[in-house]
């Protein structure tokens, strides 16, 4: 079974308050792009059910195998079906810890494969829910379409596509920001304007409205992320925004994006239509 777990970008963002359960209230607009990870898997009749074998190319991974959310998502299937074994191959294209959701994608994408290839009858809703016990993001690459994400951001309402003829370019500095690093340097508030509204705005109106909380935080910290963002202004973008908790900055174009990646040949950078 083969598959390709696409990315995603965030458009605004407000940590809006801490919950009990030491995670965070936000509300932010997931979209889904088309830059994506390749994924296989191989059932395995030879092997003992419930084992999973896991290797990786492309951009290399941090962290013990057991520990990544594709085997996770795999285990946590076990945990309530009877799975064959399988080996997992990741191809990894998509940078880690650069706020474009790569591996809560590739845990999604797992389970829903899983959920095929087995004949599991599982439906979205459930999907969700297994999705949110492996991370606040995956639940959104179960739907994978335009969503205003609320509460952990593991809850959605549906919003209409972006503007047509709108081009993407993505910067990545190669900075590894983690998520628990971002959210203590940002002090919750309640938005002045909900982003659910501000989204409905023209998007030449969205500079100075749609905001990333962990925006200005990321940038102080790391200079060239506020750089990357003017260099996109500066080249024509109508928006231009940190993604989610960082490091990865997009700019929105009217039509295609000039060269602006040119700029940057030590960074990774992708470009495409959204």
């Amino acid at each position: 079974m083969l598959c390709f777990p696409n990315a995603k970008i965030n458009v605004g963002l407000h940590v809006i308050s801490k919950r009990k359960d030491g995670y965070h209230d936000i509300e932010t607009v997931f979209c889904p792009i088309g830059l994506s990870d390749i994924l296989e898997f191989i059932p395995k009749p030879d092997m003992e059910p419930g084992v999973c074998l896991f290797d990786t190319t492309g951009i290399p991974i941090e962290g013990p195998e057991d520990k990544n959310l594709v085997v996770r998502a795999y285990h946590l299937l076990c945990r309530d079906f009877n799975l064959p074994a399988i080996h997992i191959h990741l191809h990894k294209v998509i940078p880690p810890g650069s706020g474009l959701g790569g591996g809560s994608s590739d845990a999604a994408f797992m389970l829903k494969y899983l959920d095929r290839e087995f004949n599991l009858k599982l439906n979205q809703d459930e999907l969700v829910r297994y999705a949110s016990e492996l991370g606040s993001d995956c639940a959104f690459f179960i739907k994978n379409v335009p969503v205003l994400g609320y509460e952990r951001g593991n809850r959605f309402r549906e919003l209409p596509p972006l503007p047509e003829n709108l081009h993407l370019t993505i910067i990545n500095p190669g900075i590894h920001i983690s998520t628990a690093a971002a959210y203590a340097g940002v002090t919750p508030r309640k938005p002045v304007r909900p982003v659910e509204e501000l989204i409905r705005l023209p998007v030449s109106e969205w500079k100075n409205l749609i905001m990333n909380d962990f925006e200005p935080v990321m940038s102080a910290r790391y200079p060239v992320i506020g750089m990357i963002r003017d260099k996109l202004y500066e080249s024509g973008a109508v928006y231009a925004s940190m993604s989610g908790s960082g490091s990865s900055v997009y700019g929105l174009f009217h039509g295609k994006s000039p060269a602006v990646k040119d700029q940057f040949p030590d960074f990774f950078n992708w470009s495409g239509p959204i």
